[in-house]
């Protein structure tokens, strides 16, 4: 039977070098591969290239890249919470894409399907569309956009088998799909690893076929990303 488990998030990351892109899943903190993230940081990979919604907070997930200067590009839709990304952007630190977050997520999935690109009319006659081929369809614009070409891609789910099988649970259930398989390589790490044939067929959100490596983290942390409260009346 097919076995994708791997011991240890450093056995799950093994090959990640210097200078290469990376998709890592999750929107905001939900759902963001953090033992994964926390080891990129400790190995001190640098000059990489994200593909990620947005890049968390100042001090969790993709920031902690940030803060090391590890990160020379994004590729994301927002800036979202992270003060030092945005002062990086503006500063010209970094090197940053800003693209439509339907086509961040199609040039994704484009990626898992094999499909080198599209068309689609978002970002038409803006800056966006800048130096890109456009077509008109049906009497309106259309802008191609190419998949991406990403070395590895770093999910996070609830629950996985050892073939590679996700469950992802609620919102976590954002980028982390499209993502799966997007890659080269493609590792997902999960709250809990059970065996091969133990989930239920029709509860898999993605099929192991797209997963090369599995493992069981720990400790996470869960954060919200902005609170907000009232007085009781």
């Amino acid at each position: 039977m097919i076995n994708k488990k791997v011991n240890s998030v450093q056995e799950a990351l093994q090959g990640v070098e210097n200078g290469m892109t990376i998709m890592l899943g999750g929107f905001g903190l939900c759902g963001i591969p953090e033992n994964s993230i926390a080891e990129l940081v400790k190995k001190e990979t640098n000059n990489l290239t994200c593909i990620s919604n947005n890049a968390g907070v100042d001090d969790f997930g993709l920031g902690l890249l940030l803060q090391k200067r590890q990160i020379k590009k994004m590729i994301s839709s927002y800036v979202g919470e992270n003060a030092e990304f945005e002062r990086q952007m503006l500063s010209g630190e970094l090197d940053v894409e800003l693209i439509p977050q339907g086509t961040l997520a199609e040039r994704c999935r484009s990626a898992q399907a094999g499909i080198p690109a599209f068309y689609t009319p978002a970002g038409y006659g803006t800056e966006v569309a800048e130096g890109k081929e456009a077509r008109e369809f049906n009497g309106k614009m259309h802008v191609m956009e190419h998949a991406f070409n990403a070395d590895f891609a770093i999910v996070k789910a609830w629950k996985g088998d050892t073939a590679g099988n996700l469950i992802f649970k609620g919102t976590a259930r954002n980028f982390n799909p499209c993502m799966a398989g997007a890659a080269k390589i493609t590792v997902a790490e999960v709250e809990e690893l059970v065996e091969a044939g133990s989930l239920d067929p029709n509860q898999i959100h993605i099929p192991g076929i797209f997963v090369q490596r599995i493992f069981q983290g720990e400790l996470y942390e869960k954060r919200i990303e902005q609170r907000t409260t009232r007085k009781r009346d």
